[in-house]
């Protein structure tokens, strides 16, 4: 999204941009195109080298390395004299809110503030746990206090943000190439994503053992990479979700979403997802946990897709089932997806960031 934005910033608004990476190297290659009419500055700050050592010493690199990066914030942001200073959460975003210029200074918040900093691992000690949630107020407060304007993708998110000065809700975009659209007669559920416990895919495995016992000519196929592939696949196996399939991640998903005919979404927090953006401008309706915040800002609930409550596990496959049974509704729900995820065109959003930033920087 930061890619998108900033070649969409220098070629249509004509602005003049910068990007600061923190930790990535001049060697590293950038995952996206990016204009060559974007700066691009690459401090190569190794934050992650603290994870190396046990404590003491790591309190000691991790004191260092916090210093540089504010030493290296304040001395490119003075350089480069910006009239708008952009933060990106939850990365070290509180330490451009303190440096001091004349820059309006915005924080882009791409996730929800309910998971920013918080601590899942429970077996941690006492003091870690107070010292984390410490950490996590100080991190808050630092924005609420200095930041110009926060902007978050929901308007769930944006409620959280009782403190700051000003909130906007600036939902993100897909530029995703669309060669097909699905005719929803594929008898195949797609799923896809990070395997990390956020996305949920344990929750979708326990759901799809319901649907394939019901359903046995139906396929699901899950696209996506990351440590708990060996868990996931043992949970498959324990609940005999069958006809279930993980595939590593592909430079042609649009494809995928095209030959398929349902998409199923069961993160258990989502910033904004694009999963279901993409999806529904592929005309493939989705059934969706309605966590916090991003499928409902998306889903129209029983009219391009279906919004379930959150962790119901057995309405989640009830609904998979009402979907597979339908096509007639598959093909409804298409058309509505298509329309919806219309709404979040990359010229409707960008125009409307426009409209904010320079209204922003007006403002005395």
């Amino acid at each position: 999204m930061i890619t998108e934005k900033a070649n969409y910033y220098v070629e249509k608004f004509g602005y003049d941009v910068t990007i600061v990476n923190l930790f990535q190297q001049d060697k590293d290659v950038n995952h996206y195109p990016l204009s060559n009419k974007v700066k691009q500055i690459n401090i190569g700050i190794p934050y992650f080298s603290q994870y190396h050592y046990k404590y003491p010493k790591r309190l000691w690199l991790k004191w260092q390395l916090n210093r540089k990066i504010k030493q290296s914030i304040k001395q490119y942001v003075q350089r480069i004299d910006p009239d708008i200073l952009i933060g990106i959460s939850f990365i070290k975003a509180n330490k451009i809110c303190k440096v001091k210029c004349k820059a309006k200074k915005i924080i882009e918040s791409h996730e929800t503030r309910l998971f920013t900093y918080s601590e899942f691992n429970t077996q941690c000690s006492i003091l870690n746990r107070i010292y984390k949630k410490i950490r996590k107020y100080c991190y808050f407060r630092a924005i609420e206090r200095n930041a110009d304007a926060i902007i978050t993708l929901t308007e769930g998110d944006k409620s959280l943000w009782k403190r700051a000065k000003r909130v906007e809700v600036i939902p993100n975009f897909s530029t995703m190439y669309i060669s097909q659209i699905s005719d929803c007669t594929p008898k195949r559920v797609i799923a896809a994503g990070r395997l990390a416990w956020e996305k949920g895919f344990d929750r979708l495995i326990e759901a799809w053992s319901i649907v394939c016992s019901r359903y046995p000519d139906w396929h699901l196929d899950i696209f996506g990479e990351g440590h708990m592939l060996d868990t996931l696949n043992t949970q498959a196996n324990t609940h005999k979700a069958y006809n279930l399939t993980f595939h590593p991640n592909t430079s042609n998903i649009s494809q995928e979403y095209a030959n398929s005919s349902i998409c199923a979404v069961t993160s258990y927090y989502e910033g904004f997802s694009l999963v279901i953006l993409e999806a529904m401008k592929h005309g493939v309706p989705c059934v969706a946990f309605d966590c916090p915040f991003g499928p409902g800002s998306i889903i129209d609930d029983a009219h391009c897709g279906f919004l379930v409550e959150n962790g119901d596990i057995s309405l989640f496959a009830e609904r998979l089932c009402r979907l597979i049974e339908d096509e007639g509704l598959r093909k409804d729900f298409s058309k509505a997806a298509i329309e919806r995820a219309n709404t979040f065109d990359i010229d409707i959003i960008m125009n409307k960031t426009k409209v904010f930033y320079e209204k922003l920087f007006n403002e005395t």
